[in-house]
């Protein structure tokens, strides 16, 4: 019982975080249709960011964080103007080159600027310790992160499925000439969303940071993860996403716990056992397939 309370708790928690880096992906992957293979590095970018910002310019973690997030989020606008704007009309081959590309880039500048070496975010005194569940005791670091991305993932559900911006994005992917002849400004729509998945990745990237150190690799070391919660959750559903990304977080931690050996495979065994039961994503509607 301790073990499985231990491999759950952690597991979802783990999970939640992971789930609110991977909804930038699923933004831009599954609303804007751009497969940005370069989202870890905006993830890396804001818990490096923060972790500056708190040990060398001394500012309290309660706001480097949106300092980080937001400007994260600035240098989203200024690379999707720059680059991404040019990939919209090209070819997912093409995607896939040029944002693998500039995750390679962004791993070499962290190793020049922070160094090849693990890099921590000294947690505030409030959020250090345990506390006591009623039936084992837990960190209150992660019960904080849990809480804070179940608020974040709850708020943009509620924009993306219940306000006119959600309605206006998926317009503006699937028919983007009329959209415009209808008066939308798709550029500035694009440029927002592609800013809302940075801010995401790195606020996730700064709730990762005390359980996933920092690292130049960072980037292209816990991509493969976020790929998994956007294949399995299907095209733009956030909420198969938190149902995905719990489970993703349960077996990587259950898998870690119980074979700590062999225990990175578990969660590709799972992938690809997944993948091909369901096709379309976990939640989705089966599809009879000729």
């Amino acid at each position: 019982m301790a073990a499985a309370a231990f491999i759950v708790l952690y597991g979802l928690s783990y999970g939640l975080v992971l789930c609110l880096i991977s909804l930038g992906l699923v933004v831009t992957m599954g609303l804007m249709r751009v497969i940005n293979l370069a989202h870890g590095a905006f993830a890396a970018l804001g818990g490096y960011l923060a972790i500056t910002l708190m040990q060398h310019a001394g500012i309290r973690y309660a706001l480097a964080v949106p300092i980080a997030v937001v400007s994260v989020a600035a240098f989203g606008v200024l690379a999707e103007r720059l680059v991404y704007v040019h990939l919209y009309s090209r070819s997912q081959l093409d995607q896939v080159l040029v944002t693998i590309g500039l995750n390679l880039v962004a791993i070499a500048l962290l190793s020049i600027f922070f160094g090849p070496n693990l890099v921590s975010l000294q947690l505030p005194l409030e959020l250090r310790g345990n506390v006591d569940l009623g039936f084992r005791e837990f960190e209150v670091y992660r019960v904080f992160a849990a809480g804070v991305c179940v608020s974040v993932i709850a708020v943009l559900w509620w924009v993306l499925e219940h306000t006119s911006t959600g309605a206006r994005l998926r317009a503006a992917v699937d028919n983007r000439s009329m959209a415009q002849a209808m008066g939308m400004n798709v550029p500035v729509l694009f440029s927002a969303t592609f800013a809302l998945g940075c801010g995401l990745a790195a606020l996730g990237g700064i709730l990762a940071a005390p359980m996933l150190p920092m690292e130049p690799m960072w980037p292209l070391k816990y991509l493969v993860l976020m790929l998994v919660v956007v294949a399995l959750a299907g095209h733009g559903r956030v909420t198969a996403s938190i149902v995905v990304a719990a489970i993703v977080g349960i077996v990587e931690t259950g898998g870690r716990y119980l074979f700590p050996q062999y225990g990175g495979f578990v969660i590709y065994l799972l992938l690809i056992s997944l993948m091909v039961a369901r096709p379309d994503g976990l939640l989705a509607h089966r599809v009879e397939r000729a």
